[in-house]
C-alpha cells in the first residue's frame, strides 16, 4: 500500500511529515548534526540498510533538507551536508531527545549530557513561549486564523453556523 502524501494538507504539521517524517529520515538529520557527512559513515553509524539509506538520502536532498556536494576527492567523492532548512530542524530534534529521555529512558545510560560550547552550561529544555517569554503549555493556546483573526477557532466556528 503507497503511503498517504500531504502535500496539499492545511496542517503544517503534515507536509513537514512528508519531508522527515519516519525515522530513518530523522535520525540522518540527526547524524548530520554531529558531523556525519559521506555515504558509509552514515550507514556504520545508523546500521541501514544500502537500499534505505540511498533512498531516504535522495527525499531529504530533493527536498532541500540536506545537499550532495563533490567533494572529487579520489574520482567522484559525495557528502551530504545540511541546508538551512535542515539547520532548522536542531530544535525539533532536541525537543525530541529531551521527550524521549523524559518518557522513554535509555535504562542502562544517563540520557546524553548536552551542553552550550561557549558557556559549558547545559542546555534548557525546549519550551513554548508567548512573546514575553512566559512558558506555555498546550492549554494556554489557541489556533488563530492565517490572515491574523485572534479569535479561538471554535468559536468561530460557533459563529459560522
Amino acid at each position: 500500500m503507497a503511503r498517504k502524501r500531504f502535500d496539499d494538507s492545511s496542517c503544517s504539521v503534515a507536509r513537514a511529515l512528508n519531508e522527515v517524517g519516519d525515522w530513518w529520515s530523522l535520525l540522518i538529520v540527526l547524524q548530520a548534526m554531529y558531523g556525519t557527512r559521506r555515504f558509509v559513515d552514515f550507514q556504520q553509524e545508523l546500521g541501514i540498510a544500502r537500499n534505505i539509506l540511498c533512498d531516504r538520502l535522495a527525499r531529504l536532498v530533493d527536498n532541500e533538507v540536506l545537499k550532495k556536494v563533490d567533494v572529487g576527492e579520489h574520482g567522484s567523492r559525495f557528502e551530504y551536508r545540511l541546508t538551512d532548512k535542515g539547520r532548522d530542524l536542531f530544535p525539533v530534534v532536541i525537543a525530541l531527545r529531551q521527550w524521549g529521555d523524559k518518557w522513554n529512558p535509555c535504562p542502562d545510560r544517563a540520557p546524553l549530557d548536552l551542553r552550550d560550547r561557549a558557556s559549558g552550561r547545559p542546555v534548557q529544555q525546549m519550551q513554548v513561549t508567548d512573546a514575553d517569554g512566559k512558558p506555555l503549555t498546550v492549554r494556554d493556546v489557541t489556533l488563530g486564523d492565517a490572515v491574523g483573526e485572534d479569535e479561538p477557532a471554535s468559536k468561530r466556528q460557533k459563529q459560522a453556523r
